[in-house]
């Protein structure tokens, strides 16, 4: 399969990688001269474990290229896959115009006449499939669902755990409507997925929010263990035993039930703040999540 991939940063070079690892034919698109240059010469653009021999493999083998040319990568991909970066604004918001500038340069080369998908990899709010649907339309002129397609596919990928995470997700969720678009992605995933582990297909919106629960859950329970820890200290219990008991129960789970510090990252923050912000952006106050 022909594919496009724009934004080689954490998750495109990711992206690129995997994907070029089991036969597809990749194009990583980005401005930025010197992450093309880094990738050219076989060499990815962050670290992450294995990533470096995929990436020179696929240099090697001609099953990865780069360019900074929107529209030839376009012409000759079936899949365009964004992945451009969503930072929270000044007051929590996402930064969208990243990810709208790319769709709108995408829109402005839909003359063709084959179906064409474009993929939000990118982390983005619930409902923005469906404004960039519109955007599409008005500027390309074609027909959701007929022309072109646009999925919400959003990553889960763990910091130095990436490259594993992609090639054996535990799942891989995928909104969209259009089922065009809904087979091409099939196509694109079904290497990963051989033992067993779903692609779970759903509407745009909840695909989107799939992301931000996923997040905000897990950060949720960092954030009661160390509530519990502080009440331990106060009370003289043991913070590990009382991890040890709730963990063993399959409801729980052993995993993010440590004390500590509290979270951090470049996801857990961000999307915490930013599922609030849109909570309140409609009327509604996830309490938890405060």
């Amino acid at each position: 399969m022909n594919v496009s991939v724009f934004g080689l940063g954490y998750v495109g070079c990711v992206s690129l990688g995997c994907l070029s690892s089991v036969g597809h034919n990749i194009i990583g698109v980005d401005i930025n001269s010197d992450k093309l240059e880094t990738i050219s010469k076989g060499k990815p653009t962050v670290i992450e474990n294995g990533l470096d021999q995929l990436i020179s493999n696929g240099v090697i083998n001609g099953t990865i290229k780069t360019t900074n040319d929107l529209s030839y990568a376009v012409k000759n991909s079936d899949i365009a896959i964004i992945c451009v970066g969503t930072p929270n604004d000044k007051v929590g918001f996402l930064e969208m115009k990243y990810v709208e500038n790319v769709v709108k340069n995408i829109a402005k080369e839909l003359s063709f006449k084959k179906f064409f998908t474009i993929s939000i990899r990118s982390t983005v709010m619930p409902g923005t499939n469906v404004r960039l649907c519109k955007l599409v339309e008005k500027i390309s002129g074609k027909k959701n669902g007929i022309d072109f397609g646009i999925v919400s596919n959003p990553e889960f990928l763990r910091e130095g755990f990436a490259v594993d995470d992609f090639m054996k997700p535990e799942r891989v969720v995928i909104g969209t409507s259009s089922d065009k678009a809904r087979k091409l992605m099939e196509d694109l995933y079904q290497p990963f997925v051989r033992q067993g582990n779903p692609i779970i297909f759903m509407d745009e919106k909840s695909a989107e929010l799939t992301k931000y629960a996923s997040n905000s859950f897990l950060a949720t329970k960092i954030t009661f263990m160390n509530e519990i820890a502080n009440y331990c200290e106060i009370i003289g219990a043991n913070v590990d035993k009382v991890r040890e008991g709730m963990g063993t129960d399959s409801r729980i789970g052993k995993r993010f039930l440590f004390p500590g510090i509290g979270y951090g990252g470049s996801c857990f923050p961000k999307d915490v703040e930013a599922l609030k912000k849109a909570g309140l952006d409609q009327n509604h106050q996830f309490q938890i999540i405060d």
